[in-house]
């Protein structure tokens, strides 16, 4: 290939002669000057607004840890309520109550998720399902004597 380029001439190419064109008509040099232009005032037009946002407090942080937890508990509502009904029979501590929960929990869910076609239809069905169990501790705790909230509490906390 090196050969090829160096076998190569230049090619010349013939140089013709341009002639400047003259111009019949006379070019007008005046630039028109320009308008100032100011935009009009329109009611709506106002002060750019600035938005000052407040420093969170510790109660803020405290309160959305707190909101975290509840969901957390929420989710795991019926692994939580079999926990509870088989810590009055068979004693528990408290990572055991968890994890117990948490796996039954998720069980009930993955049954949801296979009887029920869609991640978001069989969700719904499961949080539906927490709902009905909340509400079915709540009867227990109202009809009967038994403060099973405090108990669930104290068993997830490791006291019972």
């Amino acid at each position: 290939m090196s050969e090829e380029l160096n076998n190569e001439q230049p090619i010349e190419e013939p140089v013709q002669n341009v002639e400047p064109e003259t111009a019949t008509e006379p070019v007008q040099t005046e630039v028109p000057q320009a308008e100032s232009v100011e935009p009009a005032y329109t009611p709506d037009m106002t002060q750019p607004q600035v938005i000052v946002q407040r420093e969170r407090g510790f109660a803020h942080y405290v309160g959305f840890a707190l909101l975290c937890v509840l969901c957390i508990c929420f989710f795991f509502m019926p692994g939580i309520a079999i926990t509870y009904g088989v810590s009055r029979l068979v004693t528990l501590n408290g990572a055991a109550a968890w994890i117990f929960s948490a796996i039954l929990s998720v069980i009930a869910w993955v049954i949801f998720k296979i009887k029920i076609k869609g991640f978001k239809k069989s969700f719904y069905w499961y949080i539906g399902l927490c709902v009905v169990v909340l509400a079915l501790l709540i009867f227990i705790e109202v009809v009967t004597e038994a403060n099973v909230f405090a108990n669930i509490i104290a068993l997830l906390c490791g006291a019972a």
